[in-house]
């Protein structure tokens, strides 16, 4: 196993543990992931929720300027109850070659690929800022990422593209 694949499953690991249920609060794994772009050096803004109890977070790495690609993906998993899991769906199993939790593939295993990959992008985003966005309540309607458009047009943010992570269909949509 490589060292990007190694790492992107700690990160996996980790996010998983967190049980950002669509009606609990996210602002674990929020946290998680700001420290880690503050330690690789990313400008890292957080906007809550009305209540506090949620945020997304937008960070960028590379020149502070309009432009660059968003990888973007949601925070929130669907409930457990009622669901017959034979392990704790927030913590990671690993068995035959794939990961088992609330969220590996819808949205956290993406999650965790961005965040594996963030410090290699911050060595080559000279020219070009790569953007991260990871948003709340996509679960129980989009709320985290209609929050987040009003946060990016009031600061004048104007990324070229978004490559947004969601598993649907398991195919590319333009």
């Amino acid at each position: 196993m490589n060292d990007l694949t190694q790492n992107t499953l700690l990160h996996l690991d980790k996010l998983i543990a967190f049980p950002t249920v669509s009606s609990e609060s996210n602002m674990d794994l929020i946290n998680y992931a700001a420290n880690f772009f503050d330690d690789i050096g990313a400008d890292v803004h957080l906007s809550h929720n009305p209540d506090g109890t949620k945020a997304n977070l937008f960070a960028t790495i590379g020149p502070r300027e309009n432009g660059g690609v968003v990888l973007s993906g949601h925070t929130d998993v669907v409930p457990v109850e009622g669901q017959d899991w034979t392990s704790d769906p927030f913590s990671a199993v690993h068995k035959d070659d794939r990961v088992i939790g609330r969220g590996a593939c819808d949205m956290k295993g993406f999650i965790a690929a961005a965040l594996a990959l963030a410090d290699r992008f911050a060595e080559v985003s000279a020219y070009e800022p790569v953007h991260f966005a990871f948003t709340y309540d996509e679960e129980t309607g989009c709320l985290g990422a209609s929050h987040l458009a009003e946060t990016l047009k009031k600061h004048g943010i104007a990324p070229r593209l978004a490559i947004i992570g969601e598993p649907t269909e398991m195919r590319v949509i333009e």
